[in-house]
């Protein structure tokens, strides 16, 4: 029979764990409130800028406006160089938040790989900058505690290189995959593909309407200008969205955590019971045999 004081000690470990993993539901579900409005309020401004590439797009697709061949909207057919941006989270204990990013970004890597495409892999975020590390990939650039706390400046910072360097020809795409917000129990996996802009999903039409009114002189200025804000933004949305992921990731954890310590509590308890009403038997028993002995 399992020792008392043992029991005891594994009790008061596993409550203390409770409480720890009830305070860090706590303090990510409060963090996930001002995520959660910041990346709705961000997501109006995302869908606008969308909207506009997508106009661009089409006008190039459609109308061939000025006669623009602009590398950022050309189909690449087989392309030799790819930069792949990831986004993960500086912390852990968010479940299997950190680990769907991961897996798809070596599914991409994998795919490539077979293609004989060289990946440029660079890094936001120190669990997956460490997974990768850890299993000899490397990275081209990596950056840590901003994917927990968002800033424009170093986000359009991060991706410049990559924007620069696609459009000298130095690379033939830009991916962006991160692990962003869907609702407080859900997750949602992106793997955006932000250069060359995809014209794929872009349909010509005789009534359509443009918004963009753009003298043909400015238009080559106007599109450059136009795909670097389009990518910074894509960028900061990505890591607004992730940390938001994140917070609603690690407070679903920490709510598990909690019911399956506070299970786990029920059961030792019920153990301890059992050992004492155990250990009670025994002396009894003990006592009995002892006075039927001395008759």
């Amino acid at each position: 029979m399992a020792n008392l004081k043992d029991i005891q000690r594994q009790i008061k470990s596993v409550s203390n764990t409770q409480k720890t993993t009830r305070a860090m539901k706590l303090v990510s579900t409060a963090k996930l409130r001002r995520a959660e409005e910041l990346a709705k309020r961000s997501r109006l401004y995302a869908a606008k800028m969308n909207q506009v590439i997508s106009e661009i797009a089409g006008r190039i697709k459609c109308s061939k406006v000025g006669g623009i061949n602009n590398r950022c909207f050309n189909e690449i057919e087989n392309p030799k160089i790819v930069d792949i941006i990831f986004v993960t989270a500086d912390k852990g204990l968010c479940g299997g938040f950190n680990i769907q990013t991961i897996k798809a970004v070596k599914k991409l890597l994998s795919d490539y790989k077979a293609k004989n495409v060289k990946v440029r892999l660079r890094g936001i975020g120190k669990k997956g900058i460490e997974f990768f590390k850890y299993n000899g990939v490397e990275l081209f650039d990596i950056a840590i505690n901003l994917s927990s706390k968002p800033e424009k400046d170093k986000a359009d910072d991060f991706i410049l290189t990559s924007i620069e360097d696609f459009k000298d020809g130095n690379t033939d795409a830009l991916y962006l995959v991160y692990n962003g917000y869907k609702n407080m129990i859900t997750q949602e996996l992106h793997i955006n593909k932000i250069l060359p802009v995809d014209l794929s999903q872009v349909e010509c039409s005789d009534t359509q309407t443009s918004m963009l009114e753009i003298e043909d002189e400015d238009e080559e200025k106007m599109l450059d200008s136009v795909v670097d804000k389009y990518a910074q933004y894509a960028m900061y949305y990505a890591l607004i969205d992730s940390v938001a992921a994140e917070h609603s990731a690690r407070m679903q954890a920490m709510d598990t955590a909690t019911n399956n310590a506070k299970d786990m509590v029920k059961s030792l308890n019920v153990k301890f019971n059992k050992a004492r009403q155990a250990a009670i038997t025994t002396e009894l028993i003990e006592i009995i045999s002892g006075v039927e002995s001395m008759k």
